[in-house]
């Protein structure tokens, strides 16, 4: 979140490009419109060429940032599911991604904003410092100016910022909260938060006061407040980011991506 004046700003960014084949999962058109920064999948966990290039080419039209969203190599379990992998392997994996995106944000003539990891790989680097590191190790020799989108107090912010990477600092609106500031798992009822009205009020709340309440009701310190997240594949992403963005710009908060910020 920047202050500038009397005015706030944040960034709201969404997964999309999460389809694959002739599966189809989001609503991508009708959210893009919404959002400042988005996160593409790069073929991993989801998505495939086509998908990448009509998502960069739409997040293009609609003036919105382009992120690249690499996760684990697990279509089956959409990049959710845990996996062992060597350091040398995670970073490769990492590069091979953001240049497989960087491709099409070639050729359909824009640039390309941010990484941020996607699912189990970006869960892990939260505590995980060898994932981390690994992680931070293919963003950087990929491109240095690239920003890392990742949560304040992680691990992965923590060695992104000691490797001199520019980070925004990541919120959840549509996800619960554990008291530690961690996201309550999937496999958890109430994980994902569908109603509208509260998003959007937590949105509010995480940008002004930087807090979000718990689910044993206590107040969490969220650190830095940069760009606000809301799920893609989420059954109700297109109410939950309009909602969001008109509570935003109700409470004086304009949206705006990292990457406009002067």
């Amino acid at each position: 979140m920047e202050k500038t004046g009397l005015k706030l700003r944040v960034d709201v960014n969404c997964d999309l490009g999460e389809s694959y084949g002739h599966f189809k999962t989001g609503c991508d058109e009708e959210v893009m419109s919404h959002i400042s920064s988005a996160n593409i999948a790069c073929g991993f966990h989801a998505g495939d060429p086509m998908v990448m290039e009509r998502s960069v080419r739409l997040a293009r039209q609609h003036n919105v940032a382009v992120g690249a969203h690499p996760g684990f190599p697990n279509l089956m379990g959409f990049g959710r599911r845990e996996m062992k992998l060597s350091r040398e392997e995670v970073k490769n994996y990492i590069i091979y991604q953001v240049g497989a995106l960087q491709a099409f944000v070639k050729t359909v003539g824009t640039g390309l904003q941010h990484v941020k990891p996607h699912g189990a790989l970006y869960n892990l680097a939260m505590k995980d410092t060898a994932f981390a590191r690994a992680i931070v190790e293919g963003i950087a020799a990929f491109d240095s100016d690239l920003t890392v989108f990742t949560q304040a107090k992680s691990e992965l912010a923590k060695v992104a910022t000691k490797a001199s990477l520019r980070v925004a600092y990541e919120v959840f609106a549509d996800r619960a909260y554990n008291p530690d500031g961690s996201l309550v798992s999937r496999t958890v009822s109430g994980a994902v938060i569908e109603d509208p009205k509260m998003v959007a009020e937590r949105a509010i709340k995480m940008v002004k006061e930087k807090r979000v309440v718990a689910v044993d009701g206590k107040l969490v310190d969220l650190g830095e407040v940069d760009t606000i997240c809301v799920h893609g594949d989420n059954l109700k992403a297109v109410t939950l980011v309009k909602s969001l963005r008109n509570g935003l710009q109700k409470a004086g908060i304009s949206v705006v991506s990292v990457g406009k910020r002067v």
